[in-house]
């Protein structure tokens, strides 16, 4: 549990930042170089590559080199873990608004 919580600290920081969830966005519809990624962003390729860092060390990207040319892709796993985590948050919140609901209706009844 402990070494979940800490990916899960892990994604939710890389998942803060804007720029890196447009990265994630891009990502999600298919694979693509560091260069492909960086093209719509106003940032150096370096700043890109710090931003691709802390989305690999969070563990919701991989990237593999291929001579000059590096390909990133999601890493399904930790998405999924962040996923199921927001799930269960939101059958938590779920269960709490329905108990709400079923005690404000039988106030309801009781001021007739």
């Amino acid at each position: 549990m402990l070494n979940e919580s800490h990916l899960l600290d892990r994604a939710f920081h890389a998942l803060a930042d804007s720029t890196r969830r447009a990265i994630v966005e891009r990502l999600i519809a298919r694979p693509m170089t560091v260069s492909d990624l960086a093209s719509p962003f106003e940032m150096s390729l370096p700043a890109v590559m710090q931003h691709l860092a802390v989305l690999e060390t969070a563990g919701l990207v991989r990237s593999h080199k291929a001579g000059r040319v590096r390909t990133c892709r999601i890493d399904p796993v930790a998405m999924r873990l962040v996923e199921h985590w927001m799930l269960d948050r939101r059958r938590e919140w779920e269960s709490r608004f329905d108990k709400l609901d079923d005690y404000l209706k039988t106030m309801e009844g009781k001021e007739k």
